[in-house]
């Protein structure tokens, strides 16, 4: 896959690092330079000096063959314009923006662009949005420890019960949605067809919470 990362700053040099480690094709774009030097020596990352919504620098990073194109510049209305053209100009699949003030929050629903909170733990949120559902993750709690998952329920968790798919400190079902209303589960709630559920899920178990949510089999 191709990825497309607008700044190299803290986060965007580790997202950079960790998709080239993963065997997938990234370029990076910052305005400055020097920014690059977050990258390490002899690393092979496409590097582009310039303006990250400029149309003729993300054509140069390669923009119309990128799965996915991710803002993680230190300004928000840099990552608004720049996540804009990517979605709207460009059609990229998977759009990904960092977010300062969350009072902004609103501006990114309404473009239905997914974003990650400037937290320390931003690079491994970016990676989880990256591989799953784009409206997988709803928010970011305590510092970014704590990930809020919004997920439409698979078939084969139908008249299960809630906590089949929780596992003790680590993931949590905190609400579902069911016919336009919603409920705090109890011990022995089950689920229904249609059910949209909400989990709570330390960041280090992503990986659990996938496998709780996958079929067992017979």
């Amino acid at each position: 896959m191709h990825f497309v990362i607008m700044g190299c700053g803290r986060v965007g040099a580790e997202l950079t690092i960790q998709l080239a480690k993963a065997g997938h094709t990234v370029s990076i774009v910052d305005k400055r330079k020097e920014a690059f030097d977050r990258l390490p020596p002899g690393f092979e990352a496409k590097t582009i000096v310039g303006l990250g919504f400029d149309r003729e620098v993300l054509e140069k990073a390669g923009i119309r063959d990128a799965d996915a194109f991710i803002a993680v510049s230190n300004g928000d209305n840099s990552n608004i314009v720049s996540a804009r053209v990517a979605r709207e100009y460009f059609k990229v699949p998977k759009v990904i923006a960092r977010i300062y003030d969350p009072r902004r929050a609103d501006i990114y629903e309404k473009l239905d662009i997914p974003t990650v909170a400037s937290v320390r733990w931003a690079a491994k949120q970016v990676q989880y949005l990256l591989f799953h559902g784009k409206e997988t993750m709803r928010d970011t709690l305590a510092g970014g420890f704590l990930l809020h998952l919004q997920v439409e329920l698979p078939d084969h968790l139908v008249g299960k019960k809630i906590s089949s798919v929780e596992s003790d400190g680590e993931v949590e079902v905190i609400g579902v949605e069911r016919g336009g209303t919603g409920f705090i589960p109890k011990d022995d709630s089950t689920f229904q067809e249609g059910d949209v559920a909400h989990f709570v899920v330390h960041k280090d178990a992503t990986d659990k919470f996938d496998l709780l949510l996958e079929p067992v089999a017979e």
